[in-house]
């Protein structure tokens, strides 16, 4: 769909059951949104490669951890790869998101644990009355709130809060990743899967001495758009949208609307 559509601006998410699937079933979503989600310019490091061409990164300084799939000799191998790693993730017993961007070309994927740390009892209760069910959208930077209190608060720490509590450990992401890695070479007819032996990997868009200097803070600067009285006119309203925007520089501004 997101190839026949051939537009960068039109996204496909996913959300699988225990990431905020309503039910278990398909729980596709799409819309199309004129600028970048902030996950689509967030830093990369380049960790795998299929020798059909295909490139397997790690999200690098994202509040989630997550892996990005790109390139391929055709669309195949990349939805051979992603079809894998999401069959390998339900079989495991694993929740995950994934964002389609740019016609298609990229897909990110997210495997998480916010609604197993509800059931368990380890979200703040500060994080569970703002109702939020981080799924694909909230991850990739597309917030909507349910609160007229949180939309008047919305900061970049305040997202960067909830979006962590979903990400799982580093020790469980590269557990996660092996098993993928894995799932993926058991499918790709003997081609096999190559780990990256650079010693200093890939990262894009920054560079390895921009990425020390974002790891060293919290989290990137903020600068906030101010909100336009014609986007809310109704302080009453029961939902409020909030976009995350990746600027130019690397900063993340935010854009209520």
């Amino acid at each position: 769909m997101a190839e026949e559509a051939g537009n960068p601006y039109l996204r496909l998410g996913y959300n699988s059951l225990g990431a905020f699937a309503t039910i278990n079933h398909l729980h596709f979503q799409a819309y199309y949104m004129a600028v970048p989600f902030p996950i689509e310019k967030a830093t990369t490091k380049k960790i795998t490669n299929l020798t059909s061409g295909l490139i397997i990164s790690e999200l690098v300084n994202y509040p989630v951890r997550g892996l990005v799939f790109e390139g391929g000799n055709t669309l195949q191998d990349l939805s051979n790869a992603i079809s894998d790693s999401c069959i390998c993730l339900q079989d495991s017993n694993v929740p995950y998101n994934v964002l389609i961007s740019d016609s298609g070309k990229r897909i990110f994927l997210f495997p998480q644990c916010y609604a197993e740390k509800q059931a368990l009892g380890e979200v703040s209760p500060e994080l569970l009355d703002t109702q939020v069910n981080p799924a694909v959208w909230e991850i990739s930077g597309h917030m909507v709130l349910k609160r007229k209190k949180d939309y008047e608060e919305a900061s970049e720490e305040n997202a960067w809060r909830l979006l962590a509590e979903v990400s799982l450990s580093e020790e469980r992401f590269q557990e996660v990743k092996a098993l993928v890695f894995e799932a993926i070479a058991s499918g790709d007819d003997g081609n096999g899967v190559t780990l990256s032996s650079l010693e200093d990997p890939d990262i894009t868009p920054q560079s390895l001495e921009e990425t020390e200097a974002i790891s060293k803070g919290s989290h990137h600067s903020m600068q906030l758009f101010s909100p336009l009285s014609s986007v809310c006119p109704n302080p009453s309203d029961k939902e409020h949208k909030l976009i995350l925007r990746s600027g130019h520089s690397g900063e993340t501004k935010i854009h209520r609307k």
